[in-house]
């Protein structure tokens, strides 16, 4: 059944995840007086929100949560899911300070491309076609058999999220986040968007997953059924919980801002 020592140790896993820490270490570290503003401190605070976001990332691909998710239960891989779209994704970008991001952002190679990619429209698509394609049952199922397919979900699924955060949190002065009300309107939007994947889930009569389906059941009287039903109640519920979340935040920020613009009249 369950091996609960068993932790993920591929070398491009851990390598992966150490190298994105050194690269942040040195950009941080010595290389900072190069790429930030002069007398820029050491950012402590994004230094605990990234690194804090590479250990969310591990623990929800390398930890024996991931065999659960890969070969029991459909609710556990979907925690993996909300894990790298809400945690990971967040606090890596709260861990990115500016001049780290504009230094690569304000390359002429990169400048067309980045100003295309970071408007909410691209950004809300992106996000709703990866999720929503991947819960596709040919696709969903062919990852769970075959690693390599598996790697890639996960991975996109992270890009994807970054792309769904970046009009709200993007660390960059070059792309910035649009302004309060936009966000709002924003969230609305991809929580529509991400609507009929929510509800293909959690109100299907069928298993979507022959794995899950056929899988041995860890919990007494947890039929196959039941797992869908609370991975698609969890994907709508923590969706929701966050979004709305993010658009209180930017609805008082937005009060907040009109305010004071009203008061200096």
């Amino acid at each position: 059944m369950i091996d609960w020592s068993h932790w993920h140790n591929e070398p491009y896993l851990i390598g992966g995840l150490v190298l994105l820490g050194w690269l942040w270490a040195v950009l941080a570290g010595p290389l900072r007086r190069r790429f930030a503003p002069t007398g820029t401190p050491f950012p402590r605070a994004q230094a605990w929100a990234f690194y804090s976001a590479l250990v969310v990332f591990y623990l929800a691909v390398g930890s024996p949560l991931d065999q659960i998710g890969e070969r029991f239960l459909f609710s556990a891989h979907m925690l993996q899911h909300q894990l790298l779209i809400y945690p990971a994704a967040i606090l890596f970008l709260l861990g990115l300070p500016h001049w780290m991001v504009d230094a690569v952002l304000r390359r002429p190679a990169c400048l067309k491309l980045g100003r295309l990619l970071t408007q909410p429209v691209i950004c809300a698509v992106v996000f709703t076609l990866v999720v929503s394609l991947w819960h596709m049952p040919t696709l969903y199922d062919w990852a769970l058999q075959n690693k390599l397919l598996h790697v890639a979900e996960h991975v996109t699924f992270f890009g994807a999220a970054l792309f769904y955060w970046w009009p709200l949190l993007s660390p960059s002065r070059v792309f910035p986040p649009i302004s309060y009300g936009g966000q709002m309107l924003y969230m609305l939007a991809v929580l529509i968007g991400m609507t009929p994947v929510f509800a293909y889930i959690t109100f299907s009569h069928d298993i979507l997953y022959p794995t899950y389906e056929y899988a041995p059941r860890i919990f007494a009287n947890f039929t196959a059924g039941e797992d869908q039903l609370l991975a698609g109640v969890a994907m709508k519920t923590v969706g929701l919980a966050v979004a709305l979340t993010a658009f209180g935040v930017s609805f008082f920020r937005w009060s907040q801002a009109t305010h004071a613009a009203d008061t200096k009249k």
